[in-house]
């Protein structure tokens, strides 16, 4: 048994109202920001999985993101490897 890391990456479909996104984009300009927009607002989640092999783990990492961790009405997912995912903040 191996141990994977995954990230999941969840966002509102196309179309789908965003609040949040919204709300960012209009504070842009006070921040003297501008050139920006389509501003999506979503969240990340890392895990971990043990299983005997990466196509095992990401069968797991895929039934968590599409039953658990998005609403699939309204939200889309996107899972990647770890050492595939771009580093976040620093």
């Amino acid at each position: 048994m191996s141990a994977y890391r995954f990230a999941v990456n969840v966002t509102p479909k196309p179309g789908i109202l965003d609040p949040q996104g919204r709300a960012v984009e209009r504070s842009l300009p006070h921040l003297g920001i501008e050139g920006v927009s389509a501003v999506r607002v979503g969240r990340r989640v890392e895990l971990t999985v043990d299983a005997d092999d990466e196509a095992a783990a990401r069968a797991v990492v895929e039934t968590l993101a599409s039953e658990l961790l998005s609403n699939p009405l309204i939200e889309a997912y996107r899972v990647e490897r770890a050492a595939d995912a771009a580093a976040v903040g620093s």
